[in-house]
């Protein structure tokens, strides 16, 4: 699973490279979410687009807590962000994503610098 695994973000990360390659830094979130939707379909990966988490609390369940921007192959979480600088709380989200939704390995990919492998950062729970 770990090679499978690896061999789904490498995907994810060179389809990445592609993108800000072509599109540059500075644009909206949803045009590198939708382009990255695109590269990775094309290459054959089954992509979930802003795939639902649901929320347990004691005996409140909440749907729809929160969304994950891409989910790949059912196993790795991509979130992505157009933003000055990844913050602690763009880490926290990523994690907290993965920690409920039962995925171990997650991307986060900010598509706002000037070299895109600086705003690439992989997680593994």
């Amino acid at each position: 699973m770990a090679k499978k695994l690896n061999d789904i973000t490498g995907e994810i990360v060179d389809a990445s490279l592609q993108i800000h390659k072509v599109m540059g830094p500075g644009l909206y979130e949803k045009v590198y979410e939708d382009c990255l939707f695109h590269d990775l379909e094309r290459r054959g990966l089954q992509i979930e687009r802003q795939s639902p988490i649901t929320v347990q609390y004691k005996d409140l369940i909440i749907h729809n807590a929160f969304k994950i921007d891409l989910l790949v192959e059912d196993t790795v979480i991509v979130e992505l962000k157009s933003v000055d600088s990844l913050i602690p709380i763009h880490e926290a989200q990523i994690i907290t994503y993965m920690r409920l939704s039962k995925k171990e390995v997650g991307l986060l990919i900010n598509f706002n610098v000037p070299l895109i492998k600086d705003g690439i950062k992989r997680f593994k729970i």
